[in-house]
C-alpha cells in the first residue's frame, strides 16, 4: 500500500511539475524564441537557402572586427573597475553596523534598477556640456571612454554590493576567529578562511557584471556617440539606421552564443554557492566599527558612495531645475507637434501602466517557473529551463523588439497595432528577477510539508496554497517591486514597439536628447529625474519588505 502511494504521489509530482511548467515555456517560446529566431532567420535565410556564408563575412569586416574588440574590452575593464570599487562596499555592508544603514542599502541600488538611458542621461549631465566636471583637468570626459566605464560602475555597484554582501554577511565570522586564535594574520585568515567561500559569490558577480556591461545599449548610446559601438548599439545601427537585417542576424548570434557560454558559467557558480556553504543568520555578524581601519574603510565606502551614486543623481536633478519656475517641468505638459504626437508627460501614466501589466505577467510566469525549479524531484529539461530564463538579460533587446514586429504580424498572434507588446517585453526582463528573488525562499521550504499534504490528498494547487504561499508571501511582494522597477526602466526592445501617441518615459528621454535645443534636452532632465524619484521609492518600498531569507537578486 505505501508503495503503491509513494508511485501515484511520484506520478502526480511529476504531472504537477510539467503543469507547473506550460505556462512559462509557452510563454517564453511565442515571446522570446520565436521572436529572435524569426528575425535571425530574416537576416540569414534567403530564396529558401541558408546563407551561413555570410558570418565569416561579417565579421571579418574590420569595422565589425573593431565593435567587438570594443564591447569585449570596455565590458572587461568595466568588470574589473566595478569589483575595485564595490568589494570594500560589500564588505562594509556586510561586516558593519551604523546608522543608515537600510536606507543606504537602498539608495546604492537605485541605479540598478534605473533605465540605462538615465544612468547616461545622469552621466551625461555629471561631463557633458556645461556639466561639473566638464573640462576637469583639461580632459573632456564625455569624449573618452572613461564617461562609459564610469556609468558602468554606477549602474553594477550594487550587484557587487548585494551579490559577495548578502553571501559575506551570512559566513560564520568564527571560523576566521578561529584560525586568528591558532597563530594566523588577519591577512592569512582573510586569504585562507573568507575568500575560498566568497569566491563562488565573487565569481557569480563578475560574471554577472560582464554581462550586463557586455550588452550595453542605453549607456553607450548616449555616452558614447559616434566614437564608441558595443555589439548591442551596432545592432540597433544595423536594423534601425542602415536596415541590414542580415548583419544585424549575423551579430545576434555571436552575442547570443558569448551570453550563452556566460550564463554556462554564472549556473555552474550559482550551484557551488547553493552547496557548498554553511550559512548563519545575517543580523548576527555585523558589529559596530572598531579601531581606526574599520572606521576609515566606512568613511570610504560612504565618500565613494556620495561620489559615485549621489552627485551623479544630485546633478541630474539640479539640471532639471536649471530653468526658472520649474519650466522644464511645465513644458512637459506642453503638446508637441514633432517627435511626440501627444504632451511628453504622458509618458508618465504610459510607463506606470505598462509596467504594472508587466509585473502582474512577470509575477504568474516567474512564480510558475520558480515552483517547478524547487521540485526536488526536478529533471534535465527544467534546470536546463533554470539557465533559459535569463537568457532575456543577456541577449540583445534591440533583437526582441524588432523581432515581435517580425514575427508577430500575423494572425493568431497580429500585435503590432496592439498595446499589450510593450508590457510582454518587459514581462521578459521582469520573469528572471522574480525567479532569483523567490527561489531562495521557496527552497528553504522543508519538502517534507508539501509531501505530507499531498500524501495527506491535498491538490497541488492546494499544497501551494496552504504551504508555500503563506512562507513566500513577502518574496512575492519583493519580486513583484523588482519585477515593477525594471519594467519601468526597460528600454531595448520598447523603443521599437512603443507607439508615438502612447511613449514610455525611458523612450520620451532617448528622443529628447536626440534633438536639438536646451529646452528638449531640460526636458530630458526632467523626465529623468521623475523616473529616478519612482523608482527610489520603489526600492525604498521594497527595503522594508526585505528579510535575511529573501534573495539578494
Amino acid at each position: 500500500m505505501d508503495l503503491a502511494r509513494t508511485e501515484v504521489t511520484g506520478r502526480t509530482g511529476r504531472a504537477a511539475r510539467l503543469g507547473l511548467l506550460v505556462l512559462p515555456v509557452g510563454f517564453f517560446g511565442v515571446f522570446f524564441a520565436y521572436p529572435v529566431a524569426a528575425i535571425v532567420a530574416r537576416g540569414l535565410h534567403a530564396d529558401g537557402v541558408w546563407h551561413f556564408d555570410r558570418l565569416w563575412e561579417v565579421v571579418a569586416q574590420p569595422d565589425i572586427r573593431h565593435v567587438l574588440w570594443f564591447t569585449t574590452w570596455q565590458a572587461l575593464a568595466s568588470t574589473a573597475l566595478t569589483l575595485l570599487v564595490a568589494l570594500p562596499g560589500a564588505y562594509v555592508f556586510a561586516r558593519l553596523d551604523f546608522p543608515g544603514k537600510q536606507v543606504l542599502r537602498a539608495v546604492v541600488t537605485v541605479p540598478f534598477v534605473l533605465p540605462t538611458v538615465v544612468v547616461g542621461t545622469a552621466f551625461l549631465a555629471l561631463v557633458g556640456r556645461g556639466g561639473l566636471l566638464d573640462g576637469l583637468w583639461g580632459v573632456r570626459l564625455d569624449t573618452t571612454v572613461w564617461a562609459i566605464l564610469l556609468a558602468h560602475v554606477f549602474f553594477n555597484y550594487a550587484v557587487v554590493v548585494r551579490t559577495v554582501g548578502g553571501l559575506w554577511a551570512q559566513l560564520d565570522p568564527r571560523q576566521e576567529e578561529a584560525a586568528r586564535v591558532l597563530g594566523a594574520s588577519r591577512l592569512t585568515a582573510w586569504r585562507r578562511i573568507t575568500l575560498p567561500a566568497l569566491g563562488p559569490a565573487v565569481a557569480a558577480a563578475t560574471l554577472m557584471v560582464f554581462l550586463f556591461t557586455f550588452t550595453s545599449f542605453g549607456v553607450v548610446q548616449i555616452l558614447g556617440g559616434p566614437t564608441f559601438s558595443t555589439l548591442e548599439v551596432e545592432i540597433y545601427r544595423q536594423t534601425s539606421e542602415i536596415f541590414d537585417l542580415s548583419t544585424a542576424a549575423v551579430l545576434t548570434a555571436v552575442q547570443f552564443a558569448a551570453v550563452g557560454a556566460i550564463l554556462a558559467l554564472h549556473a555552474w557558480t550559482v550551484r557551488r554557492r547553493e552547496s557548498a556553504l554553511r550559512l548563519v543568520d545575517a543580523s548576527l555578524t555585523a558589529r559596530r566599527p572598531r579601531g581606526a581601519a574599520q572606521w576609515a574603510l566606512l568613511a570610504g565606502v560612504l565618500a565613494t558612495v556620495a561620489v559615485l551614486i549621489l552627485l551623479p543623481l544630485g546633478v541630474l536633478v539640479q539640471r532639471s531645475l536649471d530653468a526658472p519656475d520649474f519650466a522644464y517641468y511645465r513644458a512637459l505638459a506642453s503638446p508637441d507637434g514633432g517627435v511626440f504626437l501627444v504632451p511628453p508627460i504622458d509618458a508618465i501614466g504610459n510607463s506606470l501602466s505598462y509596467a504594472a501589466v508587466a509585473t502582474v505577467i512577470a509575477v504568474l510566469i516567474g512564480a510558475l517557473a520558480a515552483a517547478a525549479l524547487t521540485r526536488r524531484d526536478a529533471g534535465r529539461f527544467v534546470r536546463g529551463f533554470d539557465a533559459l530564463l535569463m537568457l532575456p538579460l543577456g541577449v540583445s533587446a534591440v533583437t526582441v523588439g524588432f523581432g515581435f514586429l517580425i514575427a508577430l504580424d500575423e494572425p493568431p498572434l497580429d500585435l503590432r497595432a496592439s498595446w499589450i507588446l510593450v508590457p510582454l517585453a518587459q514581462a521578459l526582463v521582469g520573469v528572471p528577477f522574480v525567479v532569483r528573488t523567490m527561489l531562495p525562499v521557496l527552497r528553504a521550504v522543508d519538502h517534507r510539508l508539501r509531501e505530507g499534504a499531498a500524501v495527506l490528498g491535498a491538490s497541488p494547487w492546494r499544497v501551494w496554497r496552504e504551504v508555500d504561499l503563506p512562507m513566500v508571501r513577502r518574496a512575492l511582494l519583493i519580486a513583484a517591486g523588482f519585477a515593477f522597477a525594471v519594467s519601468l526602466g526597460e528600454f531595448g526592445a520598447t523603443v521599437f514597439i512603443a507607439r508615438p501617441d502612447n511613449p514610455t518615459l525611458p523612450v520620451a528621454v532617448a528622443k529628447l536628447l536626440g534633438r536639438a535645443g536646451q529646452l528638449n534636452y531640460g526636458q530630458a532632465m526632467a523626465l529623468s529625474t521623475i523616473l529616478m524619484v519612482v523608482c527610489a521609492v520603489s526600492l525604498l518600498v521594497l527595503e522594508r519588505l526585505r528579510t535575511d531569507r529573501t534573495g539578494e537578486f
